[in-house]
């Protein structure tokens, strides 16, 4: 029986010879051709692109590794011989024309692009099929069409229904594609542009709930690699950004899970902590802790389903964070209830112990430095739950900074009046 033929996809294949790449380079028009084919047409003497027809204003040729990558990778996974991957990769190259064309740039069809492109990202298609979207560059495109110049007066259009549809379908992609392991460099476009990082800070402010957790995702995917540590940077010091997120945390309760993992994410950086206290990140944090421990399920929807004890756990460690900075500790110490959240979590029901560990810590840092940070955590009974803490089955380091606190509020204990 003979070997069923194998069907190339279409992006596949050399414009001039129809055959399988076998080293694409590009042209300065962005059309790609086999190495061979396109020296002999420029050999010719032909200046001009056989596809686009357009003069060459300049006649160099451009390794295209992207596309040698997913050829490779159609080789070694499809397998070459099922009709189905050459399928999928003609497909999503139509797709993806259709997004980038500007002579059908009407959202209606951009909107259904993006409905067939979240298919693919559904359980029923393989790897295969998902990984396509990183070699074929739809990161960098979906980017670009969501952070665009001119989205800045759209987004601010509250009655542009499609347009916000479109961002929060088109972020929701990026997401997804950012969980694949793209390459983050590709994020870097936010910062080159001013326009397009103001564009980013107004979705935070005027978008939905959706569009303001994948920003959320987007600034912790940028916290995570040392590639876009520079975005990262210009993340936390742009001060309206860190107010809004600050915002979402304390405002937006759906959204307030994905907003304690951005601005733990920023505290990465040692230059951006003084910027979110400024913009009220601790007073923040405080509120979403009470916020958190005072609530029902059906009162913040059950915290999109998320353990209570985590993401308490994680607004600790922001905070233990930040109270590295003076600026930080003087916030905490002069909130009215600030000692009173610490003293709350050293030994709780609500709270894992690791929040017990950070809450012991970060009473340690403003119990040292404050004299009326000790009287506040005495009064509020902490004696009382350090001692269970002692006595609890809790890690030994907790146990040693446990011990240190007793000692050091001991000394305190003997001068508070009965």
């Amino acid at each position: 029986m003979s070997e069923p033929e194998m069907t190339i996809p279409h992006v596949f294949r050399c414009p001039i010879s129809l055959d399988l790449f076998e080293d694409p380079v590009t042209l300065c028009t962005g059309q790609t051709y086999d190495r061979s084919s396109i020296e002999k047409w420029l050999g010719t003497g032909n200046l001009i692109c056989p596809v686009t027809m357009q003069k060459l204003h300049d006649p160099s040729i451009v390794p295209n590794h992207t596309l040698r990558h997913l050829i490779h990778q159609w080789l070694q996974l499809g397998p070459p011989f099922h009709p189905g991957n050459s399928a999928t990769i003609d497909s999503l190259a139509a797709l993806k024309h259709t997004l980038q064309s500007q002579e059908d740039d009407t959202l209606e069809n951009k909107l259904q692009v993006l409905e067939k492109i979240n298919v693919f990202f559904s359980g029923e298609y393989s790897s295969f099929s998902r990984s396509c979207f990183v070699q074929l560059g739809f990161l960098p495109l979906l980017l670009e069409l969501v952070f665009r110049g001119g989205t800045i007066e759209e987004s601010h259009a509250v009655s542009n229904n499609d347009r916000m549809k479109f961002i929060e379908i088109a972020l929701g992609c990026i997401v997804k594609l950012l969980h694949l392991g793209y390459d983050l460099e590709a994020l870097n476009i936010i910062k080159d542009d001013e326009s397009k990082l103001a564009t980013f800070v107004v979705l935070f402010e005027k978008g939905t709930i959706s569009v303001k957790s994948s920003l959320c995702h987007i600034i912790e995917s940028a916290s995570s690699s040392e590639t876009t540590q520079e975005l990262c940077y210009v993340f936390g010091n742009t001060q309206k950004l860190m107010h809004e997120i600050v915002l979402v945390l304390v405002q937006n309760c759906d959204a307030s899970e994905d907003a304690v993992k951005a601005i733990l994410a920023l505290c990465s950086l040692n230059s951006n902590r003084e910027s979110l206290v400024r913009e009220g990140a601790i007073e923040g944090i405080i509120t979403y802790i009470s916020m958190i421990s005072s609530s029902s399920g059906n009162e913040i929807t059950q915290i999109r389903g998320q353990n209570k004890k985590l993401l308490t756990s994680i607004a600790m460690g922001i905070a233990v964070k930040l109270l590295e900075l003076e600026s930080g500790r003087e916030t905490l110490v002069s909130h009215p209830n600030g000692v009173d959240t610490l003293v709350k979590l050293v030994f709780s029901v609500k709270c894992d112990q690791d929040c017990s560990d950070s809450a012991v810590e970060a009473l340690s840092i403003v119990c040292g430095d404050y004299i009326s940070a000790r009287e506040q955590a005495i009064g509020a009974g902490v004696m009382t739950k350090l001692l269970l803490l002692m006595q609890s089955h809790c890690a030994t380091t907790t146990k040693s900074k446990t011990r240190m606190l007793l000692k050091l509020l001991k000394s305190k204990w003997v001068q508070v009046p009965k």
